[in-house]
């Protein structure tokens, strides 16, 4: 199985290295995700992951490169288990289930998924100079939406819709509504099923 990394170039998760640059990788992926548990993306830096990794800095800048390079590795494997789960988990979210019923559960665990990892989604993505929308895992989420709308019968420009419902899954829009305007992530949810099935039932 071979998963798509966030950005070209990316080692994917499933990919063997050396039993000595894993270890030195997840060492360093480890103080990471300390330093953003203690105070949020923005408080990680190239410099506090060296000092906390106990490394030169060059170091750090040999394995992930940029700062957007050390954000982007950290989501990765967050993202390749959530491709394995829509492509190959078990349905409704994995492949058995009728179409409408895979883009429900697509959206309600794309919610999910952005209230959990959202922060380092955002700070990924302003660290990086490629737009969001370029990335091969955006290409992948717009791909699936676009095929289950196909399965659906839905072909009045089904290319230009999953775009557009994938909007509504934007990271920067969820996190608004929940964070500012107090807005649940199974009422997220809702929205989302009412929406798609308006867009397959109207099709």
């Amino acid at each position: 199985m071979s998963l798509i990394p966030l950005r070209p170039g990316m080692t994917p998760a499933t990919a063997a290295e050396r039993s000595d640059a894993a270890r030195n990788r997840e060492r360093l992926l480890a103080a990471a995700r300390e330093i953003i548990q203690e105070g949020g993306a923005q408080a990680l830096t190239m410099d506090r992951l060296a000092e906390r990794a106990g490394v030169g800095k060059g170091t750090v800048f040999r394995r992930f490169g940029s700062r957007a390079g050390l954000l982007l590795t950290l989501l990765d494997d967050s993202e390749a288990a959530f491709q394995e789960r829509f492509l190959f988990g078990p349905p409704p979210l994995g492949p058995g289930a009728p179409g409408l019923e895979r883009l429900v559960a697509f959206g309600a665990a794309r919610i999910a998924y952005v209230v959990e990892f959202g922060d380092l989604v955002l700070a990924a993505e302003n660290a990086s100079r490629s737009s969001r929308f370029e990335v091969p895992a955006a290409a992948l989420w717009h791909r699936h939406i676009e095929v289950l709308l196909r399965e659906e019968g839905f072909t009045s420009d089904p290319w230009l819709m999953a775009g557009s419902l994938g909007a509504a899954l934007d990271p920067g829009r969820l996190l608004n509504l929940v964070r500012v305007h107090g807005i649940t992530a199974d009422r997220l949810a809702a929205s989302w099923q009412d929406l798609v099935t308006r867009v397959v039932k109207g099709a």
